[in-house]
């Protein structure tokens, strides 16, 4: 998917209409767990540091320290620069590429850690770095979302599971779409081959344009929970 503004759309992979539901179905049905761990919400700077090191070397440790200094800067501009320059950060410095090159099996959601430290990942990885750099900047968390979309291919009918980080302005807000395909963040009524199926964050999951949450995302969303614990893991706290 897009890296730079000039770069050329990606080609995405159709899927059927079963395949999209058994995807879908798969990521919400994952198997509840009977302790859930309390989502990130800041980080310890030296724990990251070890852990970057320990798994990527000089190089990932070069991208972190970038991350750091990025949030640095933000933490004193409004919220339309922090968008702009955490979106930006992320689209230009990861390559997109599929789970199945990058990790060696399909659908594998990252932390930012990783995906920093890879320097590659995809759609969920995106969105993902994204929502936990915003929240450390303080932007609250009922906010932002990480919404789960069928995306149309060109101008056919075709559409690719894909996922993008909006940002609620109020809780009935239109949201604000943050996206690896497009370069520049668009109100989601502009993005018309976008169409939500669900969407989540550390709070809530909420189906389609539903205004109350469903679930726990902790308990309906295996593949969420499990980057929660590695994000601990790793230093964030």
């Amino acid at each position: 998917m897009a890296l730079m503004p000039d770069s050329p759309r990606p080609i995405l992979s159709p899927l059927s209409r079963r395949q999209f539901l058994a995807t879908v179905g798969a990521l919400i049905l994952g198997a509840g767990a009977s302790v859930f761990p309390t989502p990130a919400t800041a980080f310890n700077p030296q724990r990251l540091r070890q852990s970057m090191q320990q798994q990527y070397g000089t190089s990932g440790l070069a991208v972190l320290e970038a991350w750091f200094e990025l949030l640095e800067r933000l933490r004193r501009q409004g919220i339309q620069t922090q968008l702009r320059d955490v979106n930006d950060f992320f689209n230009r410095r990861i390559r997109w590429v599929e789970d199945i090159h990058n990790w060696g099996h399909e659908d594998f959601w990252a932390t930012p850690l990783e995906t920093m430290g890879q320097g590659q990942g995809d759609c969920e990885d995106y969105s993902i770095a994204k929502y936990v750099s915003l929240k450390q900047l303080d932007v609250p968390g009922e906010r932002l979302r990480m919404i789960y979309v069928r995306a149309r291919i060109g101008r056919s009918q075709i559409t690719q599971a894909h996922m993008v980080l909006g940002y609620y302005s109020t809780p009935s807000a239109e949201p604000l779409v943050l996206d690896n395909i497009a370069p520049s963040i668009s109100p989601a009524s502009q993005r018309t081959d976008l169409d939500p199926v669900f969407s989540f964050n550390s709070e809530g999951l909420w189906a389609g344009g539903s205004s109350e949450s469903r679930a726990d995302p902790l308990a309906r969303l295996s593949r969420w929970r499990s980057v929660v614990e590695r994000m601990q893991s790793q230093g964030f706290i």
